[in-house]
């Protein structure tokens, strides 16, 4: 996420003022260890509370830091949640008066193709709504586990988002698998389901004009990985492990012309470890595309 100039001045002020300071209880300290060089008591004192002070101010500095960059990522999510309300509901408004104006006037398909874009918008709606309230209560709510197929659980949301977005059934694929057996986990269907949704989408929003995004399940030993991988801009290594953190979106003119709320990633991450697993990134570099992998323990034997 990239900071703003009012935020990267602040950032710089806290810095220098913290270098200053440290810079000066050094020379302080030093004219006090010249001074008292003979008096061992004064001189412990004087180095204890010295290395207490640049402690304290090391800390302080990183403090006022880090809120400085949290309160900028808050500023960003707003943003985005407010385009991402904003934009459906006023799609939505311009087709109810459009359809109450010239409703005699409009013919069965048309009408019902305005009905299908209001429905679509709708959708988006409530997936932003779900991931801010997902996000509100990450860690908090109980699970509600049962032992289901995380193949089929996958192709049902592959066939989902393949229809949500009107994309071709080979721009969104499952890829087919010479495990015959299913592939089965002990967990909260509902909470699963939404991260593998939010790891398909996150691929379609990336991939640009031609989406082309496909989607693996698999079993290693004890444990079964969905890999949604895309063709879009990829990622630098220093940025692997970031995506996964709250608002966060990797910096960059791709990050400008998609908008997201810099939640879906953090959302996969809670799930699969609330479930015993882990989600990470890969990525051959910029411009080479990504596959994220979420990782889940496969359902012991006997356990319904």
């Amino acid at each position: 996420m990239s900071v703003g100039p009012g935020r990267q001045g602040a950032i710089a002020f806290f810095v220098t003022f913290g270098v200053c300071l440290v810079a000066l209880a050094a020379a302080l300290n030093v004219g006090w260890i010249v001074l008292t060089w003979e008096q061992i008591a004064p001189l412990l004192v004087g180095v204890f509370v010295f290395a207490a002070i640049i402690t304290g101010l090391i800390l302080n500095t990183t403090f006022l830091v880090r809120e400085v960059r949290r309160n900028e990522q808050h500023d960003a999510f707003v943003n985005a949640v407010t385009h991402e309300l904003k934009t459906p509901v006023t799609s939505i408004r311009l087709h109810l008066e459009t359809l109450r104006q010239r409703s005699a006037s409009l013919d069965e398909s048309k009408r019902q193709e305005f009905y299908g874009v209001m429905l679509d918008d709708t959708d988006r709606l409530l997936r932003t709504i779900e991931q801010v309230l997902r996000t509100g209560q990450a860690g908090r709510t109980p699970l509600h586990r049962t032992r289901f197929d995380l193949r089929e659980l996958v192709a049902e949301q592959v066939a989902l988002a393949v229809a949500q977005r009107h994309l071709s059934s080979d721009a969104v694929r499952l890829a087919p698998s010479d495990d015959p057996d299913p592939i089965e986990v002990f967990g909260d269907r509902i909470e699963i389901a939404s991260a593998v949704m939010n790891l398909i989408d996150n691929g379609i929003k990336y991939s640009g004009e031609r989406v082309d995004v496909e989607v693996a399940v698999v079993r290693h030993g004890r444990r079964a990985v969905v890999r949604v991988t895309d063709q879009g801009p990829g990622l630098p290594p220093d940025e692997l492990r970031r995506v996964f953190k709250r608002f966060y979106r990797v910096p960059g003119p791709v990050t400008q012309r998609v908008k997201g709320t810099g939640l879906g990633l953090f959302i996969v991450q809670t799930a699969a470890r609330r479930h015993g697993g882990r989600a990470w990134a890969t990525s051959q570099g910029p411009g080479r595309g990504a596959t994220f992998h979420f990782e889940l323990p496969l359902a012991r034997p006997g356990v319904v």
